[in-house]
């Protein structure tokens, strides 16, 4: 479901994306039923309905990736491992830490899921992870680089440790049934330099989104499906995502296996929650110990500017009328911010129309083909039908990043 703006043409077509999942906050209880049918006769991509203000939350969707750096121990804890088969799992292991964050965390916070802004072209968010020590500072940068379809690429990283992580978002969502499904396409790309100067690569594929409960008032994302992480060393993780049915299931449920190179059989096994108790299992030897509890591990939120210290395209600055109208409880005043908003974007892109110019992105470039994500998709052989053989990429500009 999309906020109104404006149409932008640009050459991406799938993408990677965090939950950008919605539900209608208690307040807005009085409209549900006509709100509830009109997504369910709607016909097509629900993205591309207008979202009205009662269920829109105070954050743009460009802020969410910022989930993928809450835990940046984890994340630099890859770069550290010499041994490859224990890289291998820290990759796993920071992998699942980000979900919590990404799908349950606004949920157990706020008491069901709302809609964020669909961000403006050209809209930026930036911050960091300064924990010190021997983890280091790692960085993000997004950028939404197409409204039509929405898409925003990011990239982070931490320069003391060589990793880095990119990737972009994009979702196509529809109702079936009691549920509203959410297919995320495209991919995302962990790059690491080691201390002896040889170079790892990892394609990271994303699992589908049911949002669960909308009939009932008590909205809840579940996972399913499965996703991998493919490595250029060879090993490959599946993690196959289950949730809580009719009669049995338990609710946010994953199996996640990682395969040698050559082998068929699994070198270790993890089972449990995603959002709370996971435990990884030896086969060789099947000794068990705990793996990750996202019910102890804290999350570490991303440090941004104040808006006022920020340019004019960095997110909360752009924003921020809306969201305080919002958190005001003034939907009437947010429904006027927000209009003026996409009217002034209306406006500007009608300008750049008559001028003969088109929009530039600041910190990224389209790449319609990325060779990375065919190499490492041949990998995972048979498990990869149904996958898209080729795949665009948006990829980082070294030189804005270095400014």
């Amino acid at each position: 479901m999309a906020d109104d703006e404006t149409t932008n043409k640009v050459p991406a077509s799938q993408a990677y994306g965090a939950a950008g999942l919605y539900a209608l906050p208690s307040r807005g209880h009085s409209a549900r039923p006509s709100f509830l049918k009109s997504i369910m006769t709607f016909s097509g991509d629900l993205s591309s309905m207008t979202a009205p203000s009662f269920i829109l939350s105070s954050t743009s969707l460009i802020e969410y990736c910022s989930y993928w750096g809450e835990h940046p121990d984890l994340f630099a804890q890859i770069a550290k491992e010499t041994d490859v088969e224990k890289r291998c799992l820290a990759v796993l292991k920071w992998y699942i830490s980000t979900l919590k964050g990404m799908f349950a965390a606004r949920n157990e916070k706020l008491g069901s899921e709302k809609k964020p802004f669909n961000p403006i072209l050209g809209e930026q968010f930036k911050g960091e992870w300064n924990t010190g020590g021997d983890v280091g500072t790692t960085k993000l940068v997004a950028e939404q680089v197409s409204h039509h379809p929405p898409v925003f690429a990011y990239r982070m990283y931490n320069p003391t440790h060589k990793i880095s992580f990119e990737g972009y978002g994009q979702q196509k969502t529809g109702f079936s049934g009691r549920t509203m499904t959410v297919k995320q396409l495209g991919h995302a790309m962990l790059h690491l330099t080691l201390p002896d100067g040889t170079e790892e690569h990892y394609l990271v594929t994303l699992p589908g989104l049911i949002l669960e409960g909308l009939l009932m008032g008590s909205p809840y994302v579940e996972l399913t499906g499965t996703s991998y992480i493919v490595g250029s060393n060879g090993y490959v993780s599946a993690i196959d995502y289950s949730g809580k049915g009719w009669i049995s299931g338990k609710k946010n449920s994953l199996k996640a296996t990682l395969t040698a190179p050559g082998q068929k059989k699994p070198s270790y096994t993890v089972s449990g929650s995603w959002s709370k108790q996971s435990t990884l299992r030896n086969e060789s030897n099947k000794v068990e110990q705990p793996f990750w509890d996202a019910t102890s591990s804290p999350r570490h939120p991303i440090s941004v500017p104040e808006p006022a210290a920020s340019g004019p395209y960095e997110s909360r600055r752009v924003w921020q009328s809306v969201a305080a109208a919002l958190n005001a409880g003034d939907f009437d005043a947010a429904a006027r911010e927000k209009s003026k908003l996409e009217q002034a974007q209306r406006d500007k892109r009608k300008q750049e129309a008559e001028q003969g110019k088109g929009w530039e992105q600041a910190y990224f470039n389209w790449d319609p083909r990325d060779g990375w994500y065919e190499q490492l998709l041949n990998l995972l052989g048979k498990d990869a039908k149904g996958m898209p053989a080729q795949e665009g990429f948006w990829k980082w500009k070294p030189q804005a990043f270095e400014q």
